[in-house]
């Protein structure tokens, strides 16, 4: 065969691969609507990958038209209260646009289909639960402030170390509140790692030498689904203290609060409920756990996966959680897409 035969054959595999990945036009009676439905990717990978789960099914199992969109918190919920655009948004932490969301919803210009994360996101101290279990008397953050020897700081072994967050995010402000409030100063050093990675890098070095560990995360995430951490228990929340603790300016001595639980909602532009009532009941179904969504994530981190890569293997191997949000009949049509 000559190269240039060769030359097009490849031509027409690669277009007729190309042609078999791209989205066909919507089928109406399938997917309910005939509009395209944009889902925001949000910056973040639980979202990310969610955003992917969802955009597969719709597309391969109902038909319908669906374009992934990069989102963020404020823009993509500015966007939505304006145009309608995206048509959804599968993992929307309000808490950082609390008044205008409520203001949409009341003007009937955005809607919440369901929770996201059905219990609430999670931010605290930790401790490995191997540490947990060896000690069983340290339940709560003020327990472990009183053990500073069980936490030794590698360079200052005379006392203990408590991983906070990196300089210049908002944790980073909490935290160090938190250290003052509970007066551990002169006993504890807070230890402010480089960058998230530096962090990470230092939890999952603990856990695999078994290695005792206090240190601030969040979830979901693939760190907590990767490793068994206890969260110590702290008075309970307390949003104005919460609101002191992370303003620099506030005059108010730090208090001692557990870190409110931020909702998470899978948040749609009006028109979806009401043009597109088969898409707003798939995503009324969709929440997860924090730990269900930690373990999605614990994939791409492993593997190093994109979020696309991340949504495919949730789809293959967890087919009894997401074949309860569709039909039997989208669920075959999914699984032969797979």
């Amino acid at each position: 065969m000559s190269s240039s035969w060769k030359g097009i054959l490849a031509a027409m595999t690669l277009a007729l691969s190309a042609a078999a990945s791209l989205p066909a036009h919507a089928d109406a009676k399938s997917c309910g609507t005939d509009r395209t439905i944009d889902i925001a990717e949000m910056t973040w990978p639980s979202a990310a990958a969610l955003a992917h789960i969802h955009a597969f099914i719709l597309g391969k199992g109902y038909g319908c038209d669906v374009k992934l969109v990069t989102g963020d918190t404020v823009p993509t919920s500015s966007s939505m209260l304006s145009r309608g655009q995206p048509a959804v948004a599968p993992e929307l932490w309000t808490s950082a646009i609390e008044k205008p969301w409520a203001k949409g919803i009341e003007e009937g210009k955005v809607v919440k289909l369901a929770d996201a994360i059905t219990d609430g996101t999670v931010e605290g101290w930790f401790i490995p639960k191997y540490i947990a279990d060896a000690h069983p008397d340290l339940k709560s953050a003020a327990d472990v402030v009183k053990h500073p020897e069980l936490f030794p700081d590698p360079e200052d072994p005379s006392k203990g170390r408590l991983y906070s967050c990196p300089p210049g995010w908002a944790c980073e402000l909490s935290t160090s509140a938190l250290f003052k409030a509970y007066d551990m100063d002169g006993k504890w050093n807070l230890f402010s790692p480089g960058s998230g990675g530096a962090l990470d890098a230092s939890i999952a070095r603990a856990f695999l030498r078994k290695q005792p560990i206090l240190f601030y995360y969040w979830g979901p995430t693939a760190i907590l689904g990767k490793y068994d951490a206890v969260k110590l228990d702290m008075p309970p929340a307390d949003k104005e203290v919460y609101a002191c603790n992370t303003n620099p300016d506030c005059a108010n001595p730090p208090g001692k609060t557990d870190y409110p639980s931020s909702p998470a909602i899978v948040g749609a532009a009006a028109w979806v409920k009401k043009d597109a009532p088969k898409i707003a009941d798939y995503f009324s179904k969709v929440g997860l756990t924090n730990n269900q969504i930690s373990a999605i994530l614990v994939y791409g981190d492993e593997n190093k996966a994109d979020a696309e890569a991340t949504a495919i293997n949730f789809l293959k191997t967890e087919e009894d959680v997401w074949s309860k949000w569709v039909t039997p009949e989208a669920a075959a049509k999914v699984k032969a897409a797979l």
